[in-house]
């Protein structure tokens, strides 16, 4: 065989192989095998041009390089063959099906706290209060001296916490509210004549151990209900009412003896442990006591009434406050009040 029928040989092979490979990687093995440096049977076929006798040498250099370049095209040709093809089949795997349903979006929902303080103030004003809303950065005389709490009260060692660094007088007057009574205080101010009923909605700030009850934030609803003829018995009365729309019948109340500056006399409400039902001696979230406290009250003080304005020997009044976060914690048989503020998607999912 003559060497130009040798390389017509090996270009119809090579063609031939090139044509059945399937993938990129058959592809590079085709090359190796045919252009590898060492053993690629066109280089080999190259370098052989320096024993083919002197008179056939042009030629035959002439056709190598001719099956080289033809080799080399045809390559590059089968590659882009290839990615074409692959990328029709992605586009027919992957199109579109107009008939199959769309993809469900992920729909938000209301934080669990802001679901209880919802369901509160609508249980409240379907007793006929009002929401009044306010500033969560507050004076100090409000916040503090308008509740009877001067600034020798050991109160304060509580609730003397987050102020804003703002002096006047080289003295700090405005803080984050440790409770939304400030508000209750400016509902006051603006109303000339009883009667009042309110609920004042919001966060506030502590000084706080956290445990499993307790949080440096927290949510409140406080009421405030101002009239004459305004009696403790009305006090219960709604709390009663509020305790049964929120928690049903079976829970049970009691009520005790409590002090708070505002009011005079005051009580603590508090519910039975959904946990333990007061038999657990360790119980972390009643502590054993098997009661839960959810609320303080107490009949509005008489100096609060004439500071407003009022004749404190015919008006009268009530008032409370509520934490939020341990209601939700009732509602639901949560027994830890730091799960609503770690962020977990898990938890707060549930509800």
């Amino acid at each position: 065989m003559s060497n130009v029928s040798a390389l017509e040989g090996l270009r119809e092979e090579a063609l031939a192989a090139l044509a059945a490979a399937p993938d990129e990687s058959a592809l590079e093995q085709w090359r190796i095998t045919f252009f590898g440096r060492q053993d690629g049977r066109v280089t080999a076929l190259l370098r052989a041009i320096k024993d083919v006798p002197a008179s056939e040498r042009a030629a035959y250099g002439a056709s190598a390089n001719a099956v080289k370049q033809e080799l080399e095209g045809a390559l590059e040709g089968r590659r882009e063959a290839l990615k074409q093809a692959a990328l029709r089949a992605l586009s027919t795997e992957s199109a579109l099906d107009v008939t199959l349903p769309g993809r469900p979006q992920v729909i938000g929902r209301l934080h669990p706290v802001t679901q209880t303080m919802r369901d509160c103030l609508k249980a409240f004003g379907d007793m006929g209060f009002r929401v009044a809303e306010g500033p969560e950065v507050e004076w100090d005389r409000y916040n503090f001296d308008g509740v009877r709490i001067p600034e020798d009260h050991p109160a304060r060692d509580m609730w003397d916490t987050i102020w804003v660094n703002t002096l006047i007088d080289g003295k700090r007057h405005m803080l984050l509210r440790t409770h939304t009574s400030p508000n209750q205080v400016r509902v006051l101010e603006r109303t000339p004549a009883p009667p009042v009923r309110v609920v004042v909605p919001g966060k506030c700030y502590r000084q706080e151990a956290t445990d499993a009850t307790h949080e440096w934030m927290l949510t409140q609803i406080e009421g405030l209900a101002v009239d004459e003829g305004v009696r403790m018995s009305d006090l219960k009365g709604v709390l009663y009412e509020w305790s049964r729309q929120m928690f049903g019948q079976d829970r049970k109340i009691i009520f005790h003896h409590s002090y708070f500056p505002f009011v005079e006399p005051g009580v603590e409400m508090a519910i039975d442990c959904f946990i333990c039902r007061g038999n657990g001696k360790e119980c972390r979230t009643c502590h054993g006591t098997g009661w839960i406290e959810i609320l303080g009250a107490g009949m509005v003080h008489p100096e609060i009434i004439e500071t407003a304005g009022y004749d404190s020997s015919k008006v009268t009044g009530f008032a409370f406050g509520i934490g939020v976060e341990r209601v939700a914690l009732l509602r639901w048989g949560i027994e830890d009040i730091r799960n609503f503020y770690a962020n977990d998607i898990r938890f707060l999912s549930q509800f």
